[in-house]
């Protein structure tokens, strides 16, 4: 009994230790914040918190990893669809990826910004693995459209682009009041024309280089 009362004390306190890094993460960035401070506002001592994360880089991949992970299933699953033609597919991808960062706003840069690395050469993070495999999601879907091969240049730079667009879009939103919610019933056909046009362009630019 007493050992299941002290693992539900220190799940507790992991648990509250991860909060308090969210916050500070998302409010001051990653680089300025120490793990001393993190400790202190977890209410624990700056030796206990080192009983559960070795250092900033480990609670970054505990915050980021479990969501990020979900958020590749839930885009595999649409990228998987065979009923759907190989644009619907990138476009539904593409907003199940906005819907994910708008219901993230505040890890959105932690997520997806810190401490990151080329997306075209092998990553030694874990989680620039993570992020770099979702990336490809786009690249494979970009290269099913437009029938570009995988080492392409051209389907890198495409993908590029496509992935700065939605950034910028989440970027837009990062400190609105509305909720994702709101955000999504009022601008959902904004976000997909963007999609479209994005894709428009891209057709044009592969017309010109014939």
């Amino acid at each position: 009994m007493a050992g299941n009362r002290q693992e539900i004390r220190s799940e507790e306190t992991k648990r509250v230790i991860l909060a308090m890094a969210a916050e500070l993460f998302s409010k001051r960035g990653f680089d300025m914040v120490s793990m001393r401070e993190i400790a202190r506002a977890a209410g624990c001592s700056h030796t206990t918190i080192y009983i559960y994360f070795k250092d900033k880089q480990a609670l970054l991949h505990e915050l980021s990893v479990p969501p990020l992970e979900r958020l590749k299933s839930n885009m595999l699953l649409a990228l998987d669809d065979t009923s759907m033609s190989s644009k619907e597919r990138l476009i539904e991808v593409s907003w199940r990826f906005i819907e994910f960062c708008l219901h993230h706003r505040n890890m959105h840069t932690i997520f997806f910004g810190t401490n990151t690395e080329r997306v075209d050469i092998e990553p030694e993070l874990p989680l620039n693995k993570l992020r770099n495999e979702l990336f490809n999601l786009f690249k494979r879907a970009l290269g099913d459209i437009y029938q570009l091969e995988e080492l392409s240049e051209v389907l890198l730079s495409f993908s590029r682009i496509y992935f700065y667009m939605l950034h910028g879009i989440v970027g837009t939103y990062h400190q609105s009041s509305e909720t994702a919610e709101e955000l999504s019933a009022r601008l959902l056909p904004t976000f997909k024309e963007s999609f479209e046009i994005v894709l428009l362009g891209f057709t044009e630019k592969l017309k010109s280089r014939r």
